[in-house]
């Protein structure tokens, strides 16, 4: 309902849901009301108006009564509200509407027969029939039905201390009401077993020999020795067992408990592993059916949900030993099964090996004592303080025994006024003090179950002629319907609600708990039966959250140093600067003679391809850190081509030269004239070769095996500081499938070093060809090649170069610094050493000379004739060289001829004479 204070009247307002508002003399379209003005709330159907029905308008722009809400309610039927023979009281006062709670009273000498209250629920009813009061006298004695009970008293859980009481004052209750078992009455037979498991096999003989019972009601608290209740063929129903073993059908088949079964925590811990994103655990049991058996059903469970037991430890006395193989496991997230005693002995242990912290959580059963950890125990070596620290934040899982929302159930009672009774019929002792206090209402609700459940068989006995008196131990008929009824029960307890499984376990919620500041805090509850979990939120971690399951990796990918990126890029883009100038240079003084003996074309060639070896720098240094995933395959594709093809044009073109100037002038003389008049498109056609080599074998790679990134690990590194992860170093590389076939790499084989490649091996044939030529051809002089001596200088340095930085940068593949710096700066100083080497002196001949100016106004005026006639010059010279050669030769051998002849003369002249 809303207000707005205006100065003329009062603003319209809203009806109440299902109701509308009586307007008297107005239209439609009016927005304000004026003083004084009265209007009618009116409800639809069958609903009353429970507050005003009648609103005035008031001069300060406001409602009359606006703090009293009106509403539109159902109405029940009013025969309720009266009672023959008893007293009706209603709250709240006024029509019976929804919420209106009825309670019935019987006059004196008269007895309450159904109900003693009932609820008008929203749909217009009540949630209970209307009880009768009968009269005393009227009513037959009721029949005794005994039910046999076993209940602790002393021993090592005295359960039924606190159970006992409970299950009196159900007892007391369910007699009293006339709608459960009106012609019976309830006796209990209880025992005091003292958790032992004779005493209980004994009571249970001595009970069939002497008593006919109906139901026994029994403890086994927690997993004790259960074996006996097969020997028993009446149905049972326990409220303190625990062990699955007990939820076996085949060897107990009529057992029934309300104590839920130990594996109903193991839902509960999974739904917390799943919350907190834990996908690897670790347990630790004391060596007992009852964990063991839990623990096998929470392997199955969180095999379904995908987690791992990476490791299972187990103990009879001693945890020690146990302990120490979770820590050497990297144990992080720990489930732990033990006892409150074996519990200590644990954490004493976990304190020694500091399994405790942020990097670790502990989860535990919830039914120890809230102060297990600081009881003394002499069994322990650890003081008070070292277990407080030991057990902070862990977390227990705890069934829950008592009714969290304020609910009236089958006993018309809250679970706070069962406690308060209970308490009452205590004395006033400490709960803590007192054996059992947890498990009472569940022995409270076990009596209600049995009672329910015996009440739900008279009519189905009735019509197959049996009464329960006619129960005995051979009636098969009253047993299955006994079992039948216990089997369907389902009603609202002061535990919550009680429904059994198929096994005749208690299904219920369970209460989630952490240990924080040294005591223990709720934070959450979960229903298994639909699978809800209800979170506070307010959960503590010692850490920023909840710890990791196992040692976080983190992968941090190693990139290039951006410093020597771009001190190395500086570099590389003054040699393409330089490189323009070199080709500027070559170009515009291409018509100059010193400039054209040089093969010019074949200058701008080699100073492309430098200038595109550099430019490859740019590419090689781009990595992860500059572009997407996605994009580097392209980067690797330019690195590819632009070194590739840098080289085919910029060695190529050397190449070729020092090749020409071997084939001409290392040749006998008569090949050498035929190969003197080399035509330069030869040449071109010689660095076109090599260059088209180099692309048909890029593009056939690029087809067949395409490059890929790849990513390298190495070996996981402790980051500074106490941090709970371990850095996983990556490298991306450029690689295709068959890298080592194309490109090559360095494999050792049996201490030997060999290597395997395609481009590798034919480059380097190259570069070796190329260093010998230049060694040939040192001493050769010839003006038609000017510069073959800087191309062989040139060849020297870049095939130094490439066979060593080759095989490093292979070698240092892994190191991305490293290798980046040999490679980029091998390209840097060959390309260089190749601009300087063959530029740099034309440039300072034309310069100080000043041949750049006379030889280009030369050639101006008389063109290209000046050469051809100097070389047809040179080609007469050598002709006339070459006859006057021969004719000297000629007359060497004739004179020689003469002078043998003379002395053969002279020696037979004297021969003579001397006879």
């Amino acid at each position: 309902e809303g207000t707005c204070v205006c100065l003329s009247g009062c603003a319209i307002i809203r009806p109440p849901r299902d109701g509308g508002i009586r307007y008297r003399g107005l239209t439609q379209d009016v927005q304000v009301l004026p003083v004084d003005y009265e209007i009618e709330y009116i409800c639809r159907g069958n609903r009353v108006i429970t507050g005003p029905k009648v609103r005035k308008c008031l001069p300060n722009g406001t409602w009359t009564d606006l703090s009293q809400h009106s509403r539109c309610l159902l109405l029940c039927p009013r025969m309720w509200t009266s009672l023959e023979n008893g007293l009706v009281s209603s709250w709240p006062l006024g029509p019976p509407v929804e919420g209106t709670v009825l309670h019935y009273s019987c006059l004196p000498g008269f007895i309450l027969m159904g109900w003693n209250s009932s609820q008008c629920n929203k749909m217009g009813k009540w949630d209970m029939p209307k009880p009768v009061c009968h009269c005393e006298l009227l009513l037959p004695p009721p029949k005794k039905l005994y039910i046999g009970a076993l209940f602790p008293m002393s021993g090592g859980w005295p359960g039924g201390q606190a159970c006992l009481p409970a299950a009196q004052m159900a007892l007391n209750l369910v007699n009293k009401r006339s709608d459960i078992l009106p012609d019976y009455e309830l006796e209990l037979i209880h025992y005091d077993s003292m958790v032992s498991t004779f005493n209980q096999l004994l009571s249970f003989v001595l009970y069939r020999l002497f008593w006919k019972f109906y139901i026994i009601i029994q403890d086994f608290h927690h997993g004790s020795s259960s074996n006996m209740v097969a020997f028993v063929s009446l149905s049972q129903l326990s409220y303190g067992s625990s062990s699955p073993a007990l939820s076996n059908r085949q060897r107990f088949p009529t057992f029934f408990r309300t104590h839920p079964s130990a594996t109903l925590h193991n839902p509960t811990r999974v739904q917390l592993f799943q919350k907190w994103k834990w996908t690897k655990i670790a347990t630790i049991q004391q060596t007992t059916e009852v964990f063991t058996s839990t623990l096998d059903d929470l392997e199955e469970r969180v095999k379904e949900a995908g987690i791992e037991i990476s490791v299972r430890q187990s103990f009879l006395t001693d945890p020690a030993v146990a302990v120490k193989n979770l820590k050497r496991q990297d144990a992080r997230i720990i489930v732990g099964l033990f006892y409150e005693t074996e519990a200590r002995k644990v954490f004493c242990e976990v304190y020694k090996e500091k399994l405790y912290g942020k990097k670790y959580v502990w989860f535990l059963i919830g039914w120890y004592a809230d102060n297990w950890f600081k009881i003394k125990d002499p069994s322990i070596n650890c003081t008070v303080e070292q277990m407080t620290e030991a057990v902070e934040g862990h977390v227990t899982t705890e069934i829950v025994m008592l009714n969290p929302e304020t609910v009236r159930g089958a006993s018309n009672l809250t679970s706070q006024e069962f406690l308060a009774q209970l308490m009452s019929k205590l004395g006033g002792k400490n709960p803590e003090e007192t054996g059992g206090f947890q498990e009472a209402p569940l022995a409270y609700d076990a009596v209600w179950a049995l009672a329910l459940a015996l009440n739900k068989t008279v009519g189905p006995l009735k019509t197959k002629g049996h009464r329960l008196e006619d129960f005995n131990y051979n009636n098969r008929d009253i047993t299955s319907e006994i079992y039948r009824a216990m089997n369907t029960s389902s009603f609202e307890g002061v535990s919550g609600h009680v429904v059994f499984d198929a096994q005749g376990s208690r299904m219920a919620w369970t209460l989630i708990e952490q240990l924080q500041g040294g005591s223990y805090k709720k934070i959450g509850y979960y229903d298994s039966t639909k699978g809800n979990l209800s979170w506070y939120g307010n959960d503590k971690w010692i850490g920023p959250g909840p710890p990791a399951d196992q040692t976080v990796v983190i992968e941090e990918f190693r990139y290039l140093s951006q410093k020597l990126f771009v001190s190395v890029s500086v570099f590389a883009g003054l040699g393409v600067l330089l490189g323009i100038v070199c080709l500027t240079f070559n170009i515009y003084n291409s018509n100059v003679r010193y400039i054209q003996n040089s093969q010019p074309y074949l200058n701008n060639m080699t100073a492309v391809g430098c200038m595109m070896a550099l430019a490859a720098v740019f590419p090689l240094g781009i990595d992860g850190l500059h572009v997407h995933r996605r994009q580097f395959p392209v980067i690797c594709q330019f690195r590819l081509w632009l070194l590739g093809l840098g080289f085919s044009l910029a060695y190529g073109s050397m190449f070729t030269k020092i090749w020409w100037v071997h084939t001409v002038f290392t040749k006998k003389d008569e090949k050498k004239d035929k190969r003197k008049h080399l035509e330069p498109w030869k040449l071109y056609a010689t660095v076109g070769v090599l260059l088209s080599i180099d692309i048909l074998s890029l593009m056939i790679w690029q087809i067949v095996d395409p490059l890929h990134i790849t990513v390298e690990k190495f070996t996981r590194e402790a980051p500074k500081g106490d941090l709970d992860v371990l850095i996983q170093p990556l490298l991306e590389h450029c690689s295709s499938e068959k890298m080592n076939t194309w490109l090559g790499k360095w494999i050792p084989t049996n201490s030997r070093i060999s290597i395997s490649c395609v481009v590798y091996g034919y480059k380097g044939l190259l570069l070796l060809l190329g260093i010998f030529l230049a060694y040939e051809t040192k001493s050769i002089s010839t003006e038609k090649i000017n510069d073959h001596r800087a191309v062989g200088m040139a060849i020297y340095n870049v095939a130094v170069l490439c066979m060593i930085t080759a095989p490093v940068t292979m070698i240092l593949s892994s190191q991305q610094d490293a290798s980046f710096a040999f490679a980029s700066l091998a390209i840097v100083f060959s390309v260089y050493i190749t601009l300087v080497v063959l530029f740099v002196p034309k440039m300072r001949r034309l310069i100080t000379r000043g041949e750049w100016q006379s030889d280009a106004q030369e050639t101006m005026k008389t063109g290209s004739s000046t050469n051809n006639n100097d070389e047809e010059k040179s080609r007469q010279l050598e002709r006339e060289n070459k006859e006057l050669q021969k004719i000297i030769q000629e007359v060497n051998t004739c004179q020689l001829t003469q002078m043998f002849q003379m002395s053969q003369q002279l020696s037979t002249s004297s021969h003579r004479l001397a006879q």
